[in-house]
């Protein structure tokens, strides 16, 4: 069944097309939701609420521009919903603080298991922000449209988040370097 076929069924309500779409993306859209999740069992509820809301607003896509794009931005959007009902965003104005360089690190190399557990043990602010701005390349005043924060906010965000990734990473190397 080719991709338009599947498609054209979920919108009719097909529970087979339905399960078929699911096999094929969910691989695919369970990475997006671990990004913005803190931890493996939040991203598997992300991903269950997000195919939900997938099935249910299936008629909005007409066909233009890549299903998969389409699908991820449901994704996010439904993380970021249930994120903004929890107020993870309900802030006081933060100071602005200037963005800090990328992490450095020399020729040494992180393995990715041990990156992608640091980012989910960020607050939650901070791991929205940083996985929006740096992951899915949001700018800043985008960032702060969908999750309701100043632009200054959402800088700060980035700058505690890279902060504290940087001491992670530097504790990671002191760790192992002395192995």
């Amino acid at each position: 069944m080719t991709l338009e076929e599947l498609i054209l069924n979920c919108k009719n309500q097909d529970l087979k097309a339905q399960e078929e779409l699911y096999k094929k993306f969910s691989g695919i859209l369970f990475s997006v939701c671990l990004k913005y999740s803190p931890n493996y069992h939040e991203a598997e509820d992300n991903l269950q609420d997000a195919f939900i809301t997938i099935f249910n607003r299936i008629e909005q896509f007409k066909g233009k521009g890549s299903f998969e794009g389409w699908m991820k931005r449901v994704t996010v959007n439904t993380v970021l919903q249930k994120y903004r009902k929890q107020r993870v965003f309900n802030l006081s104005n933060e100071e602005q603080l200037e963005e800090e360089a990328v992490i450095e690190i020399e020729d040494n190399v992180v393995p990715l298991d041990f990156l992608l557990k640091i980012v989910q043990e960020l607050p939650d602010r901070y791991r929205l922000v940083f996985t929006m701005y740096v992951l899915d390349d949001y700018a800043h005043k985008e960032i702060s449209k969908i999750v309701g924060i100043s632009v200054g906010t959402s800088k700060s965000n980035l700058a505690r988040a890279r902060g504290i990734l940087k001491v992670k990473v530097e504790d990671y190397y002191k760790i192992n370097k002395l192995k």
